[in-house]
């Protein structure tokens, strides 16, 4: 073997250990940075016992339309779904893009810093719980409705919730609220933009927040997100 032939395998197993050292310290950056971020969700994933019939609240990702619903509201909720057994899979059945079945972990790990709460039925109105997802998935398909109207056409994600209930119960799930009584000044552009014309101040609706407030619900866990 010439020197120079020995010289240039010395140079090649440098090479090989600088990148197997590099590739090494980027890997170790990289897992740390996913559990720093991820860890904790998946610890309150895994610390969660879904029950069906459980409504989960949570931020979205900014957005125009996110921020003003968070903003009118004057609450972290801006998204809402409720959880059900499907194929002995945990799902959620949500308004989104329209009104359809999303994975559990799907719907938790797509929150604004994962983030998320868990409003339970009280033990007395846990009767109506197969009813009220029943109800609620009668509407799937339905498209979601950024005007935030209270008829069947197109559906929001607290209406969905809202109206499935009322419909197994014959119970009111929280105070209708009317737009003139919300923070909506703030974002006038905005909800203007989507309704097509002026605010329309008259319009009763339900939002995610007062959907929480509703008596027949308790708050049994809470991630990442103020519990309002």
């Amino acid at each position: 073997m010439t020197h120079g032939t020995h010289g240039r395998e010395k140079q090649h197993a440098r090479e090989r250990r600088l990148f197997l050292l590099s590739f090494g310290a980027c890997l170790l950056v990289a897992t740390c940075f996913w559990a720093a971020v991820y860890g904790p969700a998946y610890v309150a994933y895994w610390s969660y016992s879904p029950l069906e019939g459980d409504i989960l609240f949570q931020s979205l990702p900014h957005a125009p339309l996110v921020n003003a619903i968070e903003g009118v509201s004057e609450s972290p909720y801006s998204h809402c779904g409720i959880v059900t057994r499907q194929d002995g899979r945990w799902m959620v059945c949500e308004s989104l893009h329209g009104v359809e079945m999303t994975p559990l972990g799907e719907f938790i790990f797509r929150g604004r810093n994962q983030g998320f709460a868990v409003y339970r039925f009280k033990p007395e109105r846990q009767k109506y719980v197969p009813e009220t997802i029943l109800a609620a998935q009668k509407f799937l398909g339905r498209p979601y409705d950024s005007r935030y109207r209270m008829d069947d056409e197109q559906i929001y994600c607290s209406e969905l919730i809202y109206k499935a209930y009322g419909e197994a119960s014959g119970e009111q799930l929280g105070e209708l609220v009317r737009m003139s009584d919300l923070n909506w000044r703030p974002f006038e552009e905005t909800i203007q933009y989507y309704e097509g014309g002026p605010v329309p101040l008259d319009r009763e609706l339900i939002t995610p927040k007062n959907l929480a407030k509703a008596e027949q619900l308790e708050l049994v866990f809470a991630h990442r997100i103020r519990a309002d």
